[in-house]
């Protein structure tokens, strides 16, 4: 039997807490995830700095991969029992596109690194492009399981994760607005964050979806766990991935990175035994895939530690914040309000707070359902008559939320600022000026 299509001799499972089981039959699946470039998700966070938030929200970009790719197996499982093609352009399952399907919902982060979104913002690195050179460059373990099925297996492999695969199911089972990505991060960020609200019914979901020629649609009757979905989604950004002080413990961490990527970046300084000398290749702007990889959250978190007791005030005060979870305060603003927001800089640089590491501007806002981007794909229910009719259209619960932004605006700045007896040097009606306009002008806590 050729690599391609060798099953181990007996299936192995791994217990997940969201889906029990996660379910491996062949073996290049299992290489893969032997493999130290998949290893290393182990060691990176799914949530962030959400864990300083939700103390449970411990779990790492590995379990989540593997929630994918079980998703992803039960979906092709599905359809391989209820929508396999029978001649070509039917528009239903076509099974040879199975391993290709797995690979890619396994390896789909796989280029995620540490603290990932506030690092890329810092140091230009792009997940996304990663991820492809991982897959495809000859120097990685990922790359050589890979080409043990066929030469051009890892670009095949790559071009479903960056949606240029030509098969539409394919894509769209792994990156679309109701996909196994989107569907396990919901229900493991959920699960362990403590939070009931993300949750909906997904064997519901998983038993409606379908594929036609264009793509993956779902049945009229599953409407309901499809909008369950949607609103569930919603509730998420809102109350876990939108929280106030996950984003004031990121602009901590983006101003330590800012800080450290300013004072190592000299030349000068190379010799510093606090030097570090994993960051040294972003620093200077010259890393490669092998220097990226070494990196992981906790590789960032020791330097953090170090960094507490390095000479440079503002880089020991900025790691003390981020490693002793000591958040800033914020407070919304808007157009009505923003023009605060220069005195109110001000006021802290006169009590001793540099505004450029101390203060920030933020916001967050999501889409709970985009139906009519251009170029976006909308999610398809198909009636009785084989016909598709776009979900906002029918729904009324999912078209009050369609298209329209939730979010909001935030202004950061010292906590301290709030509280005179904690020593801020702040003269009597500078404070009093700064917490009227907190409390009394629409600024809201």
């Amino acid at each position: 039997m050729d690599y391609a299509h060798q099953l181990l001799e007996r299936e192995k499972v791994f217990r997940d807490p969201v889906h029990n089981y996660v379910h491996v039959k062949y073996q290049v699946i299992l290489d893969l995830i032997n493999t130290t470039e998949f290893q290393r998700l182990r060691r990176i966070h799914q949530l962030g700095t959400t864990s300083l938030i939700f103390h449970g929200a411990e779990h790492t970009r590995f379990a989540h991969s593997l929630g994918v790719y079980e998703i992803a197996r039960r979906i092709i499982e599905s359809f391989e029992e209820n929508w396999l093609s029978t001649q070509p352009g039917d528009g239903l399952w076509d099974d040879s596109e199975k391993l290709v399907t797995l690979c890619a919902a396994l390896l789909h982060d796989i280029g995620h690194g540490a603290y990932s979104h506030t690092f890329e913002h810092i140091f230009g690195t792009d997940h996304e492009k990663i991820t492809r050179d991982i897959i495809t460059s000859h120097t990685t373990e990922i790359n050589h399981v890979l080409e043990r099925v066929a030469p051009d297996f890892p670009e095949k492999v790559a071009s479903v994760i960056s949606k240029t695969y030509p098969n539409r199911q394919v894509v769209e089972m792994i990156s679309s607005q109701l996909d196994a990505d989107r569907m396990d991060y919901l229900l493991r960020d959920a699960y362990n964050t403590g939070v009931k609200y993300g949750t909906f019914d997904l064997s519901r979901i998983l038993e409606v979806m379908r594929p036609y020629k264009d793509g993956i649609c779902f049945e009229m009757s599953g409407m309901h766990a499809v909008e369950d979905y949607i609103v569930s989604r919603f509730q998420m950004y809102q109350q876990v991935y939108f929280h106030p002080v996950s984003r004031a413990m990121e602009v901590i961490l983006n101003r330590l990175l800012q800080r450290a990527n300013e004072i190592f970046s000299e030349e000068g300084l190379k010799h510093n035994p606090q030097t570090p000398y994993l960051l040294l290749p972003f620093f200077h702007h010259d890393f490669n895939l092998d220097d990226y990889l070494q990196l992981d959250d906790g590789v960032l978190n020791t330097y953090f530690i170090h960094w507490k007791r390095y000479p440079d005030d503002l880089l020991s005060n900025l790691a003390s914040r981020f490693i002793d979870r000591k958040p800033l305060k914020s407070v919304k603003f808007d157009d009505s309000t923003k023009d605060l927001l220069p005195r109110l800089r001000e006021i802290i640089e006169q009590s001793g707070f540099n505004p450029k590491y101390y203060t920030a501007t933020d916001n967050s806002f999501d889409l709970p359902y985009d139906a009519y981007r251009p170029g976006k794909k909308q999610i398809q229910l198909m009636q009785n008559d084989g016909s598709l009719i776009e979900l906002s259209s029918i729904s009324p619960l999912v078209r009050a939320i369609s298209d329209k932004q939730t979010g909001d605006n935030r202004f950061f700045f010292p906590r301290e600022i709030l509280r005179p007896e904690e020593n801020v040097d702040l003269f009597q009606p500078e404070y009093d000026e700064f917490n009227h306009h907190i409390r009394n002008d629409q600024l809201i806590k």
